[in-house]
């Protein structure tokens, strides 16, 4: 049986009152963060490149390489998630480099003329980043206090229309709207 968890815009208020307070302080920068996430996800891809690269050449230098840029990217990566239970590390390392891919696979198509297929690849990896920020901003919650699971749907009670009323959105809209809203890259 699915459960439902109502969200009000008050939660959304108090958990961007929560995110403010983290760019005035010492605790985030997140428009240095995001900034920071997209060098991960490139240092993702230069590992990936590497393997490829030492396996199609035979030269194993590229997997000196690899280490080298590997350990970067994890000490890079322990700036943002600084506190994690079980798989969240990987999990957010795979969040990572999947959005990177999925970003990648629409500008081809973009570049092949299937504006279609990829807006739905661009929204796929908006999601996927989303979700990375949303675990590591403490959005989603995988302790039982949160019961909405990706792919159900969460009622969200709207104040920004004239009447209130009951919007249906997905875990990934509201991670979504929860990233437009918190993290900034303009932010100077």
């Amino acid at each position: 049986m699915t459960q439902t968890k109502k969200f009000t815009s008050l939660d959304l208020a108090d958990f961007m009152k929560k995110v403010k307070k983290m760019e005035k302080g010492e605790k985030f920068d997140l428009s240095s963060d995001e900034d920071l996430s997209i060098a991960i996800m490139n240092l993702i891809s230069i590992e990936e490149h590497l393997f490829f690269t030492a396996n199609k050449t035979g030269k194993s230098s590229y997997y000196d390489l690899l280490y080298e840029v590997r350990e970067m990217r994890k000490e890079l990566l322990a700036k943002i998630i600084k506190e994690y239970e079980g798989e969240n590390w990987c999990i957010s390392k795979h969040l990572l480099a999947s959005s990177m891919r999925l970003m990648e696979v629409g500008t081809k198509m973009l570049t092949k003329g299937d504006n279609k297929a990829a807006q739905e690849m661009f929204k796929k990896s908006y999601n996927l980043y989303s979700l990375f920020w949303g675990l590591n901003l403490g959005a989603v919650k995988l302790d039982g206090s949160n019961q909405a699971k990706l792919g159900d749907n969460i009622e969200l009670l709207s104040d920004t229309t004239p009447v209130k009323s009951k919007v249906k959105l997905s875990v990934f809209d509201k991670l979504g709207e929860m990233v437009k809203k918190a993290v900034d890259c303009c932010i100077e």
